[in-house]
């Protein structure tokens, strides 16, 4: 099977955010010039805005693909879930971390109830839980549980 387009025309901003992201991965690698560094929240709210499109991306993946390929909609379907699960542990991640501003780190929690005072939690927060209403419209409570999966080929 041959694909329509050739590899170097086909999704080039995909391609590219791919590569970012190894880049990213390769300058945080230790060495003698670079020690190794701590996750800050700001790679958090950067690596949490990722995940997010992310999601997006998969679930219309998954919704495109489930008419005409219906197992492989469903392994897309539960990438879609296993991806929200990373972007929620991001998410707690940064909240754990903390803050570079004294007044930010007394409000640097997750109240669902109250908006945060500010970015880059106000930002990470609002994101989360429009994702979050998302994911809730799509799962399941046993979806959303971890568990882990044989590939079957």
């Amino acid at each position: 099977m041959t694909s329509r387009t050739r590899p170097g025309d086909a999704h080039p901003y995909l391609r590219a955010a791919s590569a970012g992201v190894r880049h990213h991965t390769r300058a945080l690698a230790p060495s003698e010039a670079n020690p190794p560094r701590s996750a800050d929240r700001l790679h958090l709210d950067v690596l949490h805005a990722h995940l997010t499109s992310l999601l997006q991306l998969m679930d219309r993946l998954a919704e495109n693909t489930r008419p005409a390929h219906p197992a492989a909609g469903r392994h897309l379907a539960t990438a879609h879930t296993r991806l929200w699960q990373a972007t929620s542990e991001v998410h707690s991640a940064f909240h754990l971390l903390p803050s570079d501003i004294a007044v930010e780190a007394e409000s640097s929690a997750c109240h669902p109830e109250q908006l945060p005072e500010g970015p880059p939690v106000l930002t990470i927060c609002q994101r989360h839980l429009a994702a979050g209403h998302i994911i809730r419209r799509k799962t399941t409570p046993t979806d959303l549980r971890a568990h882990t999966t044989a590939c079957v080929r």
